[in-house]
Order: structure tokens, then sequence, then C-alpha cells
């Protein structure tokens, strides 16, 4: 079995917030703990990767050479400017 090694980390919560994390526990026959590890993991798995991919999509795009026209920036901004 493999095990790794877990640190400490102090939250404040909302009460209902706890409630809810317990509620599942309970469902998962998990601890509070676990829970919140898990959910920890997959919000930074989740949002970091999807960041990390659109960056090197643009570091891809820009090394070969594909930028956006000035008429499409300008468009953009144009829009962006009306709301």
């Amino acid at each position: 079995m493999y095990f790794m090694a877990k640190e400490t980390m102090t939250v404040r919560l909302e009460p209902e917030t706890r409630d809810a994390l317990d509620a599942i526990a309970a469902t998962l026959d998990r601890d509070r703990s676990y829970v919140v590890n898990q959910a920890l993991a997959a919000y930074v798995e989740t949002h970091h990767r999807w960041q990390v991919e659109h960056i090197r999509q643009g570091l891809r795009e820009a090394n070969a050479g594909k930028f956006a026209s000035k008429a499409s920036v300008n468009k953009v901004i144009a829009r962006l400017r009306r709301k």
C-alpha cells in the first residue's frame, strides 16, 4: 500500500460548508479530511491543468508565428468597449 506524507492546514469554513462536508463524508463512510483533500486535489488539478494547457497552446501558436491580425484585435477591443 502507498501512503503520501500529509501536512496539517487550518481553514476557516462557514458552518453550512462544514455541515455539507460532514454529510458527504458520512455518505462515503470517510472522514472530513478525506473529503476536503479529495476536493482540493480535484480543484487544483482541474484548474491548474486548464491554465497550463492554454499557456502552452499560446506559446505553440506564437512560436509558429500565429498572431491575431490588427483587425481582429481591434474588433475584440470594440466589442469589449460596448459592454
